[in-house]
């Protein structure tokens, strides 16, 4: 079958050796277009709360082992339980896992994301296979995940290559937040780690997909570049969609989670939402730190008004007095 996200960037042999020359830009990278209209002006944005998200690379479960299947099914077990522990001490109302796997051979044979669901009490969890690689009955599935308190609304998958070789991807749904009155839309993605001209590729390929859809997006995930050395990369998602994250030049990495020294894994949301907390947790339960963070729509900002002269009880004053006269009508002429 035909990937959608695969023929949507298909360009002319001209068109692809411009655009690696760095000659040829297509228009919609190159100016932003804002495809959602802002909140409704009445909305009171400290009055709604705040949501909490969360997103963890958690490694197939191999916690800081060299890899998941040099271990056996019950320390597999015993990773996942640690990282439950520190993420449901933050008490999220959404979770973006990526590295997350299905019940595969190499990681104790049953499924992560709803043992993870189940520690820290969230009742719906959606994974996307992006790794759809087995032989007969040892499957090795893995991919990005969600994971949410209060539901979510068509969980969709999306690979970014066809072949078996291509293991990243992202999960996105509409996810219900009823103190707020609407909708938005959450992703948790994964992009390649040792090859730039892939990554922008997939960064490219998922900025067209979610070009098409209108609510307020929040993306989570990891990223596998920095903003700084590759800010290129995260140019499309910020034009095309309109996002941005928290200081994005300071220094808060991620990775390695033992002495971390880039930072990886972020947090956007687009203009109609706004952050109140933005935290890398320091806890090392993967080869990934966890980042957190608290949202909430933004708020607006009045122009501050000229303060008005204080009024006697009896009267109301339309003009100053100048030194030939003026005009002063008291309350009494008012009835």
């Amino acid at each position: 079958m035909v990937n959608p996200l695969r023929t949507a960037f298909t360009l002319p042999p001209l068109a692809r050796i411009q655009s690696r020359l760095g000659v040829w830009t297509p228009r919609w990278l190159s100016e932003p277009q804002w495809r959602r209209s802002p909140l409704d002006p009445l909305v009171d944005a400290d009055s709604l709360g705040s949501l909490r998200v969360a997103t963890l690379n958690i490694a197939h479960g191999r916690g800081l082992a060299k890899h998941q299947a040099l271990l056996a099914k019950h320390q597999v077990e015993d990773n996942l339980h640690r990282i439950a522990e520190l993420v449901g001490e933050q008490d999220p109302d959404l979770v973006a896992l990526q590295e997350a796997d299905g019940p595969s051979v190499w990681s104790g044979n049953f499924h992560h994301v709803e043992t993870l669901a189940q520690h820290i009490d969230h009742s719906h969890a959606f994974l996307g296979e992006h790794n759809l690689f087995g032989l007969g009955v040892h499957n090795l599935i893995s991919g990005t995940a969600l994971i949410s308190r209060n539901g979510m609304i068509q969980p969709s998958s999306q690979r970014f290559g066809s072949s078996w070789r291509d293991t990243k991807g992202f999960v996105v749904a509409t996810l219900p937040v009823p103190a707020w009155g609407f909708s938005i839309d959450v992703v948790s993605t994964h992009f390649e780690a040792l090859h730039p001209a892939v990554r922008r590729r997939q960064i490219r390929l998922l900025a067209h997909y979610l070009g098409q859809r209108t609510r307020p997006l929040v993306v989570l995930g990891d990223f596998n570049a920095s903003w700084c050395r590759e800010s290129g990369q995260f140019r499309p998602l910020a034009q095309r969609l309109g996002l941005r994250t928290h200081q994005p030049y300071h220094k808060a990495p991620t990775f390695p989670s033992v002495r971390p020294w880039r930072r990886l894994d972020w947090i956007l949301v687009s203009r109609e939402l706004e952050f109140v907390r933005y935290e890398t947790l320091s806890t090392p339960v993967s080869d990934h730190l966890a980042v957190v963070a608290d949202i909430r729509p933004v708020r607006l900002r009045l122009p501050e008004l000229p303060e008005l002269p204080e009024l006697s009880d009896r009267s109301v004053v339309l003009e100053d007095r100048p030194q030939d006269g003026g005009l002063i009508v008291t309350a009494d002429d008012l009835i």
